[in-house]
């Protein structure tokens, strides 16, 4: 039977609670870079090396929680982790808005960063639940979507929040809607297909043979330790770390970028803002399609990343006395980053166990939560300190060129079958499905 005859209703059931579920996780932690363009930094007397501190403490409690989250997530319950998570992350987004001093808005990234670490991986697991192979590159690129189109329309929205009431008021507006939607999320999610009541007995069997037959050709592990030694898994996790510097080194500081490279407003600096997440979410959407078509992941990863840093090397060449032509750029290396996301966290459930791909998931999103901490505290230091963002352009495509090098450190095995790691590849010299 095929992916596409197994119950096509779970994409219209399932897929939109997914993606407004992590726009909002992406929503309360993108926003920063906002405040700090609008005046957060001259309220509360922050430095601009301490500004680029604040804004990347919310990945370092991000890295410190994201595996007992997955691990929560894989034995117990997807549906009651978010949403709790939901709750506390839409308060302590919108508390941001109160702070008077800097300790209290320091406490409040580092936390709200803790409650948001297993959104991600606790999602990706939810999805290995409901979508076969073939089918979550879709899925995935649909979650990570969020990512992008949150960036789109709050670059837009928040520009104008920013610039009618002020920084305070955005984060308590943006705050808001998580905390309301944690009720919607309770009453329309299930864990599993079994649990479901809008599918049929016999669609519940098919999906769970569909589920069944794909694990069976990987190699059974006993725990995560083994997991997490698998030579790919490090590959991927440190992978990952470089690709998330880029990534969140341009999301949490684009807005700065553009309004401290031009004599524009507030509200001219959101709409241009928004401009690489339209062209990011385009780019996603057509390499996770044709990354299912084919059946092939490795490929389409690391093309996207070589020409993300190439638009960073170029940025840099230029200088800052081309801003129009830098900015076109930086749209090119936002569409590019973003890209492979699907197709890259198809990888691992397709490498691993059910037991422990969650885990696995888990530990390469906390090694890019790391990379984004890194991303986030050194672009904005290279910003502030030099008073250009070329420095922090040439450090991107750094980043992003050793990413690319890993990704081919990432070898299939031999051979038409599965291998002993469960990567499904044709030979190297012949026609690759990696």
């Amino acid at each position: 039977m095929t992916s596409t005859s197994l119950a096509p209703r779970r994409w219209w059931a399932i897929m939109p609670i997914v993606f407004i579920t992590y726009s909002l996780a992406y929503l309360d932690r993108a926003n920063y870079g906002f405040a700090s363009a609008a005046g957060i930094n001259r309220d509360l007397g922050i430095s601009p090396g301490l500004s680029s501190l604040i804004g990347a403490l919310f990945f370092l409690g991000y890295f410190f929680f994201q595996i007992p989250g997955a691990v929560y997530a894989e034995r117990r319950s997807v549906r009651k982790l978010v949403f709790m998570s939901l709750i506390l992350w839409g308060g302590c987004a919108a508390l941001t808005g109160v702070v008077a001093n800097v300790p209290s808005l320091m406490a409040i990234r580092f936390v709200l960063g803790v409650v948001e670490a297993a959104v991600m991986p606790a999602m990706l697991i939810f999805i290995s639940h409901w979508f076969t192979k073939r089918e979550r590159s879709r899925a995935n690129t649909f979650l990570i979507l969020g990512n992008p189109v949150t960036v789109l329309w709050m670059s837009v929205v928040s520009g104008y929040l920013v610039h009618a009431y002020g920084w305070r008021h955005m984060f308590i507006a943006e705050g808001v809607p998580a905390v309301v939607w944690a009720v919607c999320w309770w009453c329309l999610v299930r864990d599993r297909p079994a649990e479901a009541s809008w599918l049929s007995e016999q669609e519940k069997r098919d999906l769970d043979a569909a589920m069944r037959a794909e694990q069976a050709g990987i190699k059974p592990m006993r725990n995560y330790a083994e997991a997490f030694r698998t030579p790919a898994v490090m590959l991927l996790a440190a992978l990952y770390f470089c690709w998330s510097i880029g990534v969140y080194g341009f999301v949490l500081w684009l807005p700065s970028i553009v309004k401290n490279g031009s004599s524009l407003g507030m509200v001219e600096t959101g709409w241009l803002s928004a401009l690489p997440y339209l062209a990011a979410t385009l780019a996603m959407l057509a390499v996770s399609w044709a990354a299912d078509k084919l059946d092939a992941r490795r490929v389409f990863v690391w093309p996207s990343l070589l020409i993300g840093a190439l638009a960073f090397a170029c940025s840099y060449a230029l200088g800052s006395t081309h801003f129009w032509i830098s900015y076109a750029l930086l749209v090119v290396a936002g569409a590019a980053m973003y890209a492979p996301y699907g197709p890259f966290f198809a990888i691992v459930p397709e490498l691993l166990p059910k037991n422990v791909s969650g885990g696995a998931m888990a530990l390469i999103n906390a090694m890019g939560a790391l990379g984004s901490f890194v991303g986030s505290y050194v672009v904005g230091y290279l910003n502030g300190a030099t008073g250009s963002p070329a420095a922090s352009y040439a450090f991107m495509s750094a980043a992003l060129l050793v990413a690319v090098g890993l990704t081919f450190a990432v070898k299939p095995q031999r051979g038409n079958a599965q291998g002993s790691n469960g990567f499904t590849a044709a030979p190297l010299h012949g026609k690759s499905r990696t």
